[in-house]
């Protein structure tokens, strides 16, 4: 791989959701502090929407690591859960230990006991879902009655809703408007703008490792955000494949040309830049000499 070749010592431009990796961008640095501040103030419900790719479960993990002490966190990447297995899910999470067939007044009884436990320890207990507009409706609502779990002081659990847009239409329905009601806080994360992408690829880079001087031109930068629309997800699939473009050719630097071929290469682009990728901005030469290692 490139890594030795640019000075790097790890892959810059993964989709893991590597919280070492995290941009503070003023959107995404607004959107924690307000996940902070929430959970701080002991908000029931905390929503954060964005489209797919912006950086919402990287968001989760990274509020999660944030909040410290005096917290402990439940994670379920994938809710698409009913009623009763979601609530063995936050079980499980809490290390409730239950028996193969409780029934579901045992069940909640050992959630209510051990949220009681941890508020005894003076911890606040903060359930974040990813993918939330997955949610059955039957299993949102369910979710709104825990949240009635509370002391004389405050509620036992706080609840984090990580999802898609589609999240809000569904949070519309007359069936779980008391739910929609209690949300306090809430957020939109949206793409990165021009002159955060130049600094978002270079904050990479520069965890990854790399102590140069530029190594995405302007150009390129320019390409990124073009065909990227300012999403985190395809700029690093695209930034990935344009640094093993450069690589394959012995380069130092990556250009326009290499995000081009990239870009061209990549499900998803912004599809107004269809023309530009196919008005002959690399040569077909070049093209035809490294596309083997963009290929799928």
């Amino acid at each position: 791989m490139y890594t030795a070749h640019f000075g790097l010592h790890e892959l810059p431009f993964g989709i893991t959701p590597d919280t070492s990796f995290f941009f503070g961008s003023p959107r995404s640095q607004e959107a924690l502090n307000t996940l902070l501040v929430a959970a701080r103030g002991g908000e029931g419900f905390i929503k954060i929407t964005g489209e797919v790719g912006t950086g919402k479960t990287l968001l989760c993990r990274k509020f999660m690591a944030t909040l410290g002490e005096g917290f402990v966190t439940a994670y379920i990447p994938n809710p698409y859960l009913e009623p009763r297995t979601l609530m063995l899910a936050l079980a499980d999470e809490l290390e409730i230990p239950l028996e193969r067939d409780v029934d579901q007044h045992q069940l909640l009884k050992a959630i209510n006991l051990r949220l009681l436990e941890l508020a005894g320890q003076d911890l606040r207990v903060v359930l974040c879902l990813d993918e939330a507009q997955a949610i059955p409706v039957e299993s949102l609502e369910a979710l709104r009655l825990l949240t009635n779990l509370e002391t004389e002081k405050r509620k036992l659990l706080q609840i984090v809703l990580f999802g898609q847009p589609e999240l809000n239409r569904k949070l519309e329905l007359e069936s779980i408007r008391q739910l929609a009601q209690r949300i306090t806080f809430h957020y939109h994360l949206g793409p990165l703008s021009r002159d955060d992408l130049d600094y978002y690829v270079a904050h990479r880079l520069r965890v990854a490792g790399f102590g140069g001087a530029r190594l995405f031109t302007r150009g390129a930068i320019r390409g990124l955000y073009k065909a990227s629309g300012g999403v985190p997800r395809l700029v690093n699939i695209m930034a990935h494949k344009a640094l093993m473009l450069s690589y394959g050719q012995g380069r130092q630097q990556v250009g326009g040309g290499h995000v081009a071929i990239a870009a061209r290469d990549t499900v998803g682009v912004n599809r107004t830049i269809r023309t530009w990728l196919l008005g002959g901005v690399v040569v077909a030469g070049v093209a035809a000499g490294v596309a083997w290692m963009v290929a799928p």
